[in-house]
């Protein structure tokens, strides 16, 4: 039975920023990940700028691997009208293949453990012995003072934790491809569909990350992923002119079912979550990964920052509730400006008639530096 002081479930990237952030400073960390870096995770894969001056203070900006600069928008209808506008803030674009293996090297080399290919099994808290026991996949039992929930939008950790949103079903599957496009390299575009919205923009190297939210139902209706994209997102044009005229460079598309937006508790059976699994923001909200990076960063502080639970748990709910709340739940409402043929028409039509709305609407889900 091996001893940690903080044990992080999930290498994602508010794993990894804890890891980081906490092993600079000396604590003994281990982070948990059933995969090995690096592989590819469905993403929008685009990064808003309020964690860009965090990640340069702390060398954890991938300047390396050439990331786009992404400050345009652009929305079409399910017709493909379209409007455009620029971004406020704007952000930048790098593939989770690259970003999520160059900040487990830099965890790593400022010390952090890790125990990847290997699953958390059970997990218990001790009253008496104020601490966790962790059952692993590969039969070890590990223990630890803290533990950070960072096993992402849905988990077998959330059905053992027996939290309220896994108990319902989701109707939401995402898709994600990487292709080679002619298209803008500095503008991000969300385009509309029946039941869903597809996003592109660039990433590293020229090549372009396609990522959308579709409907399972649709999935199931026209039997295969394929048919589903020629039924549906095709009805669009601009989507239909992506899709065939680009190189894909997958052999086939990442997928994750049961994507779900219902919100979530920040701390849980006295974990800290982070990232989606604290709560996920509406992909066409743009800036999951840059939650992800401020929550890891949050519950790492609330750690290092004071001697007893209550008091980190507070501190971490009460940071996590005044950054996240009110975009998660603006996220939900903006979600419904989207995936229906009247709708989608009303939200390029706004975007044109109404700039000040639309970049006030952009403001409150895109956050501020920090």
């Amino acid at each position: 039975m091996q001893a940690y002081d903080i044990i992080i479930i999930g290498g994602g990237l508010g794993g990894l920023i804890a890891a980081h952030q906490l092993a600079k400073n000396n604590r003994r960390v281990l982070l948990i990940e059933k995969k090995g870096y690096p592989f590819h995770r469905v993403c929008g894969e685009y990064i808003s700028n309020e964690v860009r001056e965090f990640l340069l203070k702390e060398n954890l900006f991938p300047s390396e691997f050439g990331p786009s600069e992404i400050h345009k928008f652009r929305l079409t209808s399910i017709k493909g009208n379209i409007a455009e506008m620029k971004l406020d803030l704007g952000g930048f674009g790098i593939s989770r293949y690259q970003l999520d293996l160059f900040l487990y090297k830099k965890a790593k080399a400022m010390g952090a453990d890790f125990l990847l290919q290997t699953q958390v099994e059970d997990i218990n808290y001790s009253e008496t012995e104020d601490g966790f026991t962790l059952s692993l996949s590969d039969g070890n039992t590990l223990v630890c003072k803290h533990v950070i929930g960072a096993f992402g939008k849905r988990s077998k950790m959330d059905k053992s934790l027996d939290r309220e949103f896994i108990r319902t079903r989701s109707p939401f599957i995402g898709v994600k491809y990487h292709i080679k496009t002619d298209h803008e390299h500095d503008m991000v575009a969300l385009h509309n569909f029946e039941n869903g919205y597809c996003g592109i923009n660039q990433i590293e190297n020229g090549i372009f990350n396609l990522c959308y939210l579709g409907s399972k139902d649709q999935l199931k209706e026209h039997g295969s992923i394929q048919e589903m994209e020629k039924a549906i997102l095709f009805k669009n044009p601009h989507l239909k002119s992506i899709f065939e005229n680009s190189d894909f460079l997958f052999e086939k598309p990442e997928v994750i079912n049961e994507v779900n937006f219902s919100p979530k508790n920040p701390v849980e059976n006295h974990l800290l979550m982070v990232g989606d699994a604290a709560g996920l923001i509406t992909p066409l909200c743009g800036n999951g990964m840059a939650i992800a990076i401020h929550t890891g960063k949050l519950a790492a502080e609330a750690i290092l920052r004071n001697e007893n639970r209550k008091a980190i748990e507070t501190q971490y709910e009460t940071d996590w509730n005044s950054h996240f709340k009110n975009r998660l739940w603006l996220g939900r409402k903006v979600q419904q400006l989207f995936g229906s043929k009247i709708v989608s028409e009303f939200s390029v039509g706004m975007i044109k008639s109404s700039p000040f709305i639309a970049h006030q609407i952009m403001k409150r889900t895109h956050g501020e530096i920090f």
